[in-house]
């Protein structure tokens, strides 16, 4: 098959699509990849710009030829679509498991739910390679490369942003986590995971245009592009770091490896959770330990009699602090999905309610109840927490706790950082995915939790049940970490920091608002200013 012909086929789109997948954590090695995500974005870009050379030729001679621009955009819909089909499919293939092997949901109808909601997110990408294909046909191409690469940048981000914004927002596999390593990880401090998404979103676009740029001496764009991979090499070296306050942490993260069909059960998983957490909270010697989400399954009054007290007389003297997740609440007032924090000197025991709760395991949408009677998980209504709670303080550090997929909103995140004074000097995400089994969901969660050390330059304690359980420095580099499914505790070190990076203090301050503003801008200089001006030159 010839590269025109390959390029023309649909499953090509589909195909590029799980190869974006497998960028933000393969399965063998469980690394990010950014030049895969990079190439494999740039495959659906030169797809896009294939329809138009199927009908006009790439001689510079014939490209004001008059085009089919009325179903262009059509196939861009389509393209776009199956793109983010393979994408998404293959980046949260691993919900099929928590419905199936622990929901005993139907395997059919598992898999059916998995594609119905990759279908749906998929929509964003379709409408942008739509968009694209309208704002910039074939004469755009030609005479303008370099801005119809920028354009596609653009128009994808909006679709990024849209998907893990809207509707409770679902961004799980964002683009950006591929570059945790390499020379964009250093914008992410600037821009976070969306501008990163940004720059490679537009590296692909210039990759898949390059011939076009060469062809029309944009030798700009091209000098443009290598200059932003120079500086995200360099940056690194010379960025600054923030200052260490006081001397390094040591601590004990705990992983208890309960198994997920058994964690809930009085008789087992229940009884063994209380038994081995509680001997490790006797026995450990460090500065700070840390327990899993719903590391205590039952609420406090539900332990055995003496059990809670016993854990709270422990951390009461000495220079000992703990973090642990464990639910709390009543009827009247509501559940929490909660961390709590116990050290020397406390009137109180600190409380971090979660805030982003998952949609179908703590909260349930509206319409469908009828779903989630369908599957045996111990379901419920949450109440939230909210945005921007105080931190935990001990001993001159500011522990910022965050639950599960709460690491994947770094806008909400940086709401604790408006106040440099009361900022976080350390993040600790406490987690419980053991509902996805031995799966790269494991590896992606790791890869999101190292993208908010690079956005924050703050390090990432990370404590869960059956992993990934680490510690990640300030640069986003895991320093220790214990081995996948096996129950151990972690014992290591870390560094807290403060000064506040760029990107958490626009972040803080206006959210998301300043990308969404800058991309949409783009989209309209370019598609209402360059497309009509390159028109009136047929």
């Amino acid at each position: 098959m010839g590269l025109a012909r390959w390029l023309a086929s649909p499953l090509t789109a589909l195909a590029a699509g799980v190869a974006q997948a497998l960028a933000i954590a393969d399965p063998w090695t469980g690394q990010p990849h950014g030049w895969l995500q990079v190439l494999s974005l740039a495959v659906l870009v030169a797809q896009l710009v294939q329809r138009t050379r199927r009908e006009v030729s790439w001689s510079a001679s014939t490209w004001a030829r008059p085009e089919k621009t009325g179903t262009a955009w059509r196939r861009g819909l389509l393209l776009g679509w199956l793109f983010g089909l393979g994408w998404l499919a293959g980046s949260f293939w691993w919900l099929f498991i928590s419905m199936h092997t622990y929901g005993g949901l139907n395997a059919a109808l598992a898999v059916a739910a998995v594609l119905a909601l990759a279908g749906f997110l998929s929509l964003y990408y379709a409408l942008a390679c739509a968009a694209f294909m309208a704002l910039a046909p074939a004469r755009v191409l030609a005479a303008r490369p370099g801005a119809a690469a920028l354009l596609f940048a653009a128009l994808w981000t909006l679709a990024e942003l849209a998907r893990g914004s809207w509707f409770t927002g679902f961004p799980w596999g964002a683009g950006g986590y591929a570059h945790v390593d390499g020379p964009l990880a250093a914008y992410a401090r600037l821009a976070g995971v969306y501008g990163v998404g940004l720059l490679a979103a537009w590296l692909a676009g210039g990759l898949a245009l390059l011939p076009r740029l060469i062809e029309r001496r944009r030798w700009l764009a091209v000098g443009a592009a290598a200059l932003a991979m120079a500086w995200g090499t360099a940056a690194p070296l010379i960025a600054p770091q923030g200052d260490a306050p006081g001397a390094r942490m040591d601590v004990a993260l705990l992983q208890g490896n309960i198994p997920q069909d058994q964690k809930f059960i009085p008789g087992t998983g229940v009884a063994d959770s209380l038994r081995w957490y509680g001997e490790q909270w006797q026995a450990s010697q460090a500065t700070l330990v840390v327990a899993p989400e719903t590391a205590l399954p039952l609420l406090p009054r539900q332990l055995p009699d003496g059990y809670w007290s016993a854990l709270a007389g422990r951390f009461t003297h000495g220079g000992q602090a703990a973090l642990l997740g464990v639910p709390l609440g009543d009827m009247e007032a509501g559940y929490t999905n909660s961390v709590v924090g116990l050290a020397p000197g406390q009137a109180e025991p600190y409380r971090y309610d979660k805030h982003h709760l998952v949609p179908f395991g703590e909260f349930i949408p509206p319409f469908f109840r009828w779903f989630t009677r369908m599957m045996n998980i111990p379901l419920g209504d949450f109440a939230r927490g909210a945005v921007g709670q105080p931190s935990f303080a001990w001993q001159g550090q500011r522990l910022a706790p965050n639950v599960c997929y709460e690491d994947l909103f770094g806008e909400e995140l940086a709401a604790r950082f408006a106040n440099p004074a009361t900022a976080p000097t350390a993040f600790v995400n406490v987690s419980n995915i053991a509902w996805f089994g031995d799966s790269v969901a494991i590896d992606q969660h790791l890869a999101i939790s190292r993208m908010r050390a690079l956005e924050f330059e703050r390090p990432m304690l990370r404590a869960t049940n059956t992993g990934a359980t680490a510690i990640i420095d300030h640069r986003g580099r895991v320093t220790h970490q214990q081995p996948r499914l096996t129950r151990g505790v972690l014992l290591g070190s870390f560094e807290g920091r403060t000064g506040v990076t760029p990107y958490a203090w626009w972040a803080s301050r206006l959210g998301l608002w300043p990308l969404w503003i800058l991309v949409a801008a783009v989209v309209l200089v370019l598609g209402g200013i360059v497309a009509p001006r390159a028109a009136a030159k047929d």
